[in-house]
C-alpha cells in the first residue's frame, strides 16, 4: 500500500501475476506516478538470467566510475545476491594482513523487491598519512554509492581508522568501491557484515507488512518502550518515509522522550529547503497542530491528545543525519509524565555532582582568604 510520496520504490510479485490498483479519493489531485516493469525468471533459476535481470535498474550506472582497472594495479570484483544469502561477510584483500597496495575492489549488491541493505563494520583500519589530514579524496578510502533517479550518488566516504556507522541503502541496490594507493603493514583494511532486511534496521514495535516502512506500538504489548530512526545509530537511508504508530488503552495518551535528533532540515522544515522532517498527528490524516521537526535539537518531549499518535519521519535524495532516538510511554489522560528512574538518578548525579565542585571550590576560597 503506497501513497504521499515514493520513489525508486521496488514490488516483486509472489507469482506469474500481479494486480495493481490505483485509489484516488482525496479532495485535491497529486501528480501520480510513473514506473517500469519486467518479467524475470523465479530465484531458483539459472543464475546467469538472475543476475542479468538485476542490473537492469543499474544500466550503465557504474560505467561513470572509469575505466577498468589496469593490470599493474591489485584489482577485485565481488557481487552480493540475496538469492544467494541475506547476510554474509566481505573483507579487503588479504585481510586481516595488509592490502596490496594500488588495490581497487567493487563491491555490488543486489537484492529484490522492497529488501535493504545494511552494513555494518566490524573492522576498519585504512593507510592514513602522518601529516594527519582528514580529507579522504587524497587518502585510502571507501566509498558507498546508491541509486537515486537513475544516477549514481555517493552517499558515504570513509577513510582513517575511525570505525564507521552501519549504512544502508535507500532501495534493493547498493555499490562500495575501495581505493587503497598507499597501504602500509599496518593498513589492514576493514572487515563488514552485510544483510538484506525488509525492517530498516527498526528492531522494536510489530511491523505492518502492507507498508513500506511502518511499525505499530499497543500499549496492550507494552506500556513503554523505544523506537529510532531507519538505520540508527548511523545515517538513516534516502528517499524513506516510516510511520509509528502508536495505539493506547480507551483512557490513555502516548507521551514521547526525543534523547537525540539529528534530521538535516531547516525550520520551517519545507519542501522548499529540501528538508527531511518528522512530524506528528493525533490521526491517521496530518494535524497542524505539532508542525514539522527538523536539524539538530536537544531533548524534547510530545504528548498526543488522545490515545492514538502517528510519527511520520521522511528524508529525500539530498543529505542526511543520524536520525532520532526516543522512547514512549502510554499515560493514563489525566497522568503527569514521569521521568523514569534512570533520568532521575542522572540528574541528581550531575547535580550532586556540580555541588560538590561548588563546595570545594568555596571551601578552597575560604581558605585561600584566610591563609
Amino acid at each position: 500500500m503506497l501513497c504521499n510520496e515514493l520513489t525508486g520504490y521496488e514490488v516483486l510479485s509472489t507469482g506469474s501475476y500481479l494486480l495493481l490498483q490505483f485509489t484516488a479519493n482525496s479532495v485535491s489531485p497529486g501528480q501520480g506516478f510513473a514506473a517500469t516493469f519486467h518479467f524475470q525468471p523465479p530465484p531458483d533459476s539459472t543464475a546467469a538470467d538472475s543476475d542479468r535481470l538485476l542490473k537492469l535498474s543499474f544500466g550503465k550506472a557504474f560505467e561513470s566510475l572509469g575505466p577498468e582497472v589496469s593490470a599493474t594495479t591489485s584489482s577485485c570484483h565481488q557481487e552480493f545476491n540475496s538469492d544467494g544469502s541475506k547476510h554474509g561477510t566481505l573483507t579487503s584483500p588479504h585481510y586481516p594482513l595488509a592490502y596490496p597496495p594500488n588495490t581497487h575492489c567493487h563491491y555490488e549488491f543486489f537484492g529484490r523487491g522492497k529488501e535493504r541493505i545494511r552494513l555494518i563494520f566490524q573492522d576498519f583500519f585504512l593507510f592514513k598519512s602522518s601529516d594527519g589530514s582528514a580529507d579522504c579524496r587524497n587518502l585510502d578510502s571507501l566509498q558507498a554509492f546508491v541509486n537515486v533517479d537513475g544516477r549514481l550518488e555517493n552517499v558515504a566516504t570513509f577513510c582513517g581508522v575511525d570505525r564507521p556507522q552501519p549504512i544502508m541503502s535507500n532501495g534493493p541496490k547498493l555499490m562500495l568501491e575501495f581505493r587503497g594507493t598507499q597501504s602500509s603493514r599496518h593498513s589492514r583494511g576493514f572487515k563488514i557484515s552485510y544483510s538484506f532486511i525488509e525492517n530498516f534496521g527498526i528492531t522494536t514495535g510489530r511491523q505492518l507488512k502492507e507498508f513500506p516502512c511502518a511499525f505499530v506500538y499497543n500499549s496492550s504489548e507494552s506500556h513503554n518502550g523505544t523506537f529510532a530512526s531507519p538505520n540508527s545509530p548511523g545515517l538513516y537511508p534516502r528517499d524513506t518515509e516510516c510511520s509509528y504508530f502508536f495505539h493506547g488503552g480507551q483512557s490513555e495518551k502516548v507521551h514521547l522522550h526525543f534523547t537525540h535528533f539529528d534530521v538535516e532540515g531547516v525550520l520551517p522544515c519545507e519542501a522548499v529547503s529540501a528538508s527531511d522532517y518528522v512530524e506528528f498527528s493525533n490521526y491517521m490524516t496530518e494535524d497542524n497542530k505539532y508542525g514539522r521537526y527538523c536539524g539538530q535539537m536537544k531533548e524534547f518531549h510530545v504528548e498526543s491528545e488522545r490515545n492514538f499518535f502517528k510519527v511520520t519521519f521522511r528524508s529525500n535524495d539530498r543529505l542526511d543525519g543520524t536520525g532520532f532516538k526516543a522512547m514512549y510511554q502510554f499515560l493514563e489522560a489525566s497522568e503527569e509524565y514521569q521521568a523514569p528512574i534512570s533520568d532521575k538518578a542522572s540528574e541528581s548525579l550531575h547535580f550532586s555532582g556540580v555541588m560538590g565542585l561548588i563546595i570545594a571550590a568555596a571551601h578552597l576560597n575560604h581558605q585561600l582568604y584566610h591563609s
